[in-house]
This record gives C-alpha cells, structure tokens and sequence, in this order.
C-alpha cells in the first residue's frame, strides 16, 4: 500500500479534513480521514477547472447530501496559503489550484537535488520473487525473447526502486524432446566441424535442421525408430551417464553461454539460476510420495490430482505418465515448494506468456490441494507473443530474427544514420556504447510499452524512430536537456524565482512532474510498465511543447531563464529516473 508520501497532497488533504469539520460537525472524524481524501485527490481534467480535483461522492454516502452541494460548502471554508492560491466547486469536485512557489519549492528542488527519490512510497515492503526469462538451451535466443526479458527486468527494477525486495530467478530448459532432437542429430546426422566461436547460435541451427530432418523421413518405421531413440536419449539424460549425457553436458554450456551474452547486453542479472534438469528426479520422488500417503490417484496409469469437481474445472492434473516420467507439471510443482522453503516470499510471481495459463492454475489448485500453506502466494504474469509483419516466428521452423544478429545490425544502423556525425569528435568506444544503449532503449521501450494482452509486432525501422511513442524518442528528449543545461552552465546552488514560471505549460510540466513517485508506485504495485512508459512519453511530449513555447536560453530576463533552467533540470532527471526503473540507459548525448 502507498504512503503519503506527497506533501503538497498531503496538506490539501489535511486542509480538506478541517474543512469538513467546520462545514460537517457531525460528520464521525473516523469515517473521513486525511489518508482516505489523500488517496481521492487527482490531477483535474485541464488547468482551467483546477489543479488537483476531490471528488466529493465518497461524502455524498456519508452525508447524506449531493457532491455538488458538499463541494459548494466546503470551497469558502478552505484557506488559502502558500501552498493553495484558490479553492473552487467544479461540479462535484473540490479543486485546488496550487501556487507556482510551492511547485517549485516542493516538487523541482527537491528533484533536483535527490531528496524527492528517497521518499518512502509503500508503507510496508515485500520480498517478491519474479522468475522470468525461462529460455531453452539448445535453441537459439530471438527477438521473441525480449518480450519476457524487457517486462521482468522492467518488472524487477520497478519494485526495487519502490523499496520492495526482490529475487529475481530464471528457469531455462535444458532437458526435454527438443534437446534430444539436437543431441541425436549431431551424434548421427552432423557431418561438418564443429566451430569454435558462436556454439549457441550454432546449436539453434542443429536444433532447425534435427526438426527438418525428422519431419522428412516419413517411412512409419523410420519415424517409431527415431521416437525410441530420442526417449532413449532422454532417459540417458535423466539417469546422468552415457555418451549422450557427455554430449549435453557440452551442448548445454554453449547455450548457457549464449544466454549470459544476451544478459550481459541487455544489464540483466539473476539472484537465482534454477534449471528445469534439477527437477526431475526431485519431481518424480515428490508425485510418487504423495501417491503412496494417498493424496493423488491413478487414472489410467498415470498419477495425478483430480480437479474436475473444484469450482472452475482444472480436469485431471497429470503428474506421472504411465511410462513412469513426468512432465511440466511436475516440476512446476516441485520447484515451488522449492523456492518458498528456500524464500521466505510473501508473492512468488511467474512471468511466462499465455498459452501457460491452464497449466498454471492447474499447478496453483494442485498445490493448494497438497496442504501446501504458501500456494496463495503463486501468481501467473501472462503476456502476448511477439510477431513479425510477415507473422509468427518458430525456433523449429527456423523463422526467427537471432536476438544478438538483431542487436549488431540495429547499432550499426544507429551508427550509420545518428551518429556518423560525431566521428570525429567522439572516441570509438562512446559511439559504440551509444549505439549499444539506443538499440537496448528501442527493444525494452518497445516491448513494455503496449499492454501484456496485446500482441506485439516487431518493427525495426519503427522502433528506432526519434519521433512517436519510442525509447530513442525519450532518450533524445533526456539527451537534448542534458545538452541544454550544460551550454547554459546550469547552478543547482543558484537561488530561482519559481514565480518566473506562469506560462500554462510551466504550471503543467510542474504537476506533471509531481506525481512521478504516484506513477512509479502504481506501475511497480500492479505490474503494469505500460503506466511509466505512457507517463514518460507524455513528459517527453509536454517538455518539448515547453521549449518551443517558453525560450530558455533567450529567455526575457535572466530570473525566468534560471527558472527555466531549473524545470528543464528536473525533467531530465525524471526522465532519466524513469528510464532507469524500467532498465533503460538514458545516454547524455545522442
């Protein structure tokens, strides 16, 4: 839950609360407090209404009067002062219209100088741990990914900056039907080198020709020899020894090693790598306990919960087929149970896309229905996938863009159309960590900043773009601030007029400002980047309607530039805030 941690609508709520008291004597103080009219207060519609709006329908209940009428009568019993400059009914809201001096005293100085990010913004933290990014060793990394990547590093560094604990964990496949294919098309099929560089893309390769290979050979004899094969080779991996087993030891390295590569690009760090090949032998020794203490049942030789009579019908939760191995399921199960003994977690959050959603309220229920206390404490974060123009992409049918071939032809894109100008006058390595930081800032924005239940299409013309809802926009817009603050050799120390700031677009940056912290709260608490991304597309939107309209560095008097200076200071540093609680670079020159 949120604090009130906002001090200008701290005090409008405290001046509220007095108000009903003089204009509401009967009114039981206990019913209305200031907390409860803190979380009431919004920004109003447009700046000729107001300010901050209170709506005074939760009263109307209370008082048995219209909102109107209250709003009427509470506006003359609210003082004005430093902070409040006028009081209004607007129908049935109460709203405030706040000086420019308290803006800037309590919002851009305190941005400015930091004091506004240390603020605390939920009354109590929780430590949450979010897996995400749950790949397959053996299959090649693609822009697909990014999607899970870009929500749960965004996800991880949102909660993080609120206060929250967080343990962020990954889950990567490394056994499994796809994995067989690639081991039995190498040992059998592979007739070239084996290169010394690139392993993983080169696995993602084997992994699209064993797909091919298989799916030609459709003699029936054939077809039932390469299946006993490949459960051959995934019963080697589970017992541990064998040549095939030797060979995924190997294999598995060059995936694992691709996947640090791509985390290392895109700043993501793991407090807990668990792999799917841990939980196999765990998984099956778990089922077969709670078969023999009675809690599961056999249906058909294979072992499982039955969940058709709860109340949304989950069928019948398969834990063991009859051939004795598990599935999915299993694991899931197995490694919950895991990680909250392991954890002392109050939400154990998976962030795994939407065709899971059966599987995991399949898990859910059967957890719950195993006594096990912490199974309310299991969340499925679904999304949507991400397409191409021309469609779908499969790893098996090789229709995939390769996630780091993506990343090298974006910065040298960005090399050749923005930065080729400044050649000569920035180092090698600053162009390419520029390039580096733009390419990262047009993939993550991009993939965060539409709504989880929306599909996504990957352009990357588009993506790139310094105009439009885009990352490279936002950072142009930081980077343009940071250069305009530096050639007007901006003074944090110097002392500024707020009263400089009068324009509607000033009072409007200001406010806009002001409910950063608000925006960073609900974004982190609801899981829904898709509330900071709009919110910094907006300021970017708003701060470059302020400096076509109010000139800063020709500004008509020496205090109304240093005023201006000062706002353009704060946004950069919201943007650059902002930016990074969704794992963004904001670069300083572009």
């Amino acid at each position: 839950m949120a604090t009130t941690h906002d001090p200008i609508l701290l005090h409008l709520a405290q001046m509220a609360i007095d108000g009903i008291s003089k204009s509401f004597p009967e009114l039981d103080s206990d019913e209305m407090t200031c907390e409860i009219l803190y979380e009431q207060l919004s920004p109003a519609p447009n700046l000729t209404m107001g300010h901050i709006a209170l709506p005074c329908f939760p009263l109307a209940k209370l008082l048995r009067k219209s909102p109107p009428q209250i709003a009427q009568a509470l506006a003359p019993k609210i003082e004005t002062d430093k902070i409040i400059s006028q009081v209004k009914q607007v129908g049935p809201y109460l709203n405030f219209i706040l000086t420019p001096q308290s803006l800037g005293e309590m919002v851009v100085e305190p941005i400015i100088c930091g004091d506004y990010f240390e603020r605390q913004l939920v009354s109590e933290t929780q430590t949450i741990m979010l897996e995400y990014s749950q790949p397959n060793t053996h299959k090649e990394l693609h822009v697909g990914h990014m999607r899970n990547l870009s929500l749960g590093s965004a996800l991880v560094s949102l909660n993080r900056q609120v206060g929250n604990k967080v343990v962020a964990v990954t889950y990567p496949g490394d056994v499994g039907t796809h994995v067989a294919k690639s081991l039995w098309y190498l040992k059998n099929c592979y007739q070239g080198d084996i290169p010394t560089s690139n392993q993983g893309t080169f696995l993602g390769k084997i992994y699209q020709e064993a797909n091919q290979t298989l799916d030609s050979e459709q003699d029936l004899g054939r077809k039932e020899n390469n299946k006993e094969q490949l459960t051959l080779i995934l019963k080697e991996l589970e017992q541990g020894e064998g040549e095939y087993f030797k060979l995924w030891q190997k294999t598995r390295e060059w995936s694992l090693e691709l996947f640090k590569k791509s985390y290392h690009w895109s700043r993501v760090e793991f407090d807990r790598w668990y792999w799917e090949s841990e939980m196999d032998r765990p998984s099956i020794e778990m089922a077969l306990n709670y078969y023999q203490q009675g809690v599961l049942i056999k249906d058909q030789g294979a072992i499982g919960m039955d969940l058709s009579k709860e109340e949304q019908d989950l069928g019948f939760c398969m834990l063991i087929k009859s051939d004795g191995t598990g599935l999915y399921a299993t694991k899931d199960i197995a490694l919950a149970m895991e990680k909250l003994q392991e954890y002392q977690l109050d939400s154990n959050l998976y962030l795994v896309d939407k065709r899971q959603a059966f599987h995991f309220q399949q898990v859910f229920k059967t957890l719950e229905k195993l006594g096990f206390k912490q199974a309310n404490k299991c969340r499925h974060l679904a999304y949507d996938f991400v397409e191409l123009p021309e469609g779908p992409m499969s790893s098996r049918a090789g229709n995939i863009v390769p996630l780091m071939e993506l990343v090298e032809s974006m910065e040298q894109k960005i090399k050749d159309d923005y930065l080729h100008s400044y050649q000569k006058d920035w180092s090698k390595e600053q162009i390419n960590s520029t390039a580096s930081a733009i390419a990262d800032g047009a993939i993550k924005y991009g993939m965060i900043r539409i709504d989880n239940n929306r599909k996504i299409v990957f352009e990357m013309e588009e993506w790139l773009k310094l105009e439009g809802e885009t990352g490279p926009y936002l950072q142009y817009v930081h980077a343009r601030i940071n250069s305009l603050t530096s050639k007007q050799a901006f003074n944090p120390e110097t002392p500024v007029d707020w009263k400089q700031l009068e324009q509607q677009v000033e009072i409007s940056l200001m406010l806009l400002l002001m409910r950063f912290n608000q925006v960073l709260v609900q974004a982190a608490t609801q899981y829904k980047t898709m509330a900071m991304t709009s919110y910094l597309y907006d300021l970017g939107k708003l701060y470059n309607r302020f400096y076509a309209e109010c000139p800063v560095g020709k500004a008509d008097t020496e205090k109304r530039k240093e005023a201006r200076l000062a706002l353009s200071k704060a946004c950069q540093r919201i943007l650059a805030k902002g930016l990074e609680s969704l794992n963004i670079i904001a670069p300083e020159q572009m």
